[in-house]
């Protein structure tokens, strides 16, 4: 029998990137196993982030349920949402993928943002360790001039200065900071 504790566990939020940095990725869990079903969840992330072209300017994640997983996020190349699908679908223990990522729009307007916001990050003091990483924790989505900035920092204090750094970007519209604290 499974305690509400251990049941708790299993629906844990799933992140994604090298340092858990993709967005939330959840696990429900009710006719399979346990272990097989945690092995997969794994087998799953393992896939999205190794991904050959998923970079700092995506945001992942996935539900898995059932056997179905659920992709969720952003995409600046169209063919990395096909490849997340593609990559998943042959993780055993997957029957069906519904894909739910959103392909960003081309704009030479919106990559001179991704860059400016970039550069503007990870040049700060402390934010600029992270920029070291394969793909860095904080994920910068930019769609039509508005940024979003999705991932991991290690304080409230990382997250403040990143928002602060991407709201100095000139032709930014405007800024959300779903920023998750690792801790604090």
């Amino acid at each position: 029998m499974m305690t509400n504790r251990t049941v708790k566990k299993l629906f844990a939020t799933m992140l994604l990137g090298l340092t858990l940095t993709m967005g939330a990725a959840f696990s429900a869990l009710a006719n399979t196993p346990a272990p097989e079903a945690e092995k997969t969840v794994k087998k799953i992330r393992k896939e999205l982030v190794t991904l050959p072209f998923y970079s700092v300017f995506d945001n992942l994640a996935f539900k898995f349920e059932d056997g179905t997983v659920t992709l969720y996020g952003q995409v600046s190349r169209p063919t990395l949402r096909k490849d997340a699908a593609r990559v998943v679908q042959k993780v055993d223990g997957v029957e069906e993928v519904v894909n739910n990522i959103e392909v960003l729009p081309l704009s030479n307007f919106d990559d001179r943002i991704r860059l400016n916001v970039y550069r503007a990050i990870y040049r700060q003091p402390g934010l600029d360790r992270l920029s070291l990483q394969a793909v860095p924790p904080i994920h910068i989505i930019v769609k039509n001039g508005n940024v979003t900035l999705e991932g991991v920092v290690n304080s409230k204090s990382d997250a403040t200065r990143a928002f602060i750094a991407a709201n100095g970007v000139p032709n930014v519209f405007s800024v959300t900071n779903n920023l998750r604290v690792e801790r604090d």
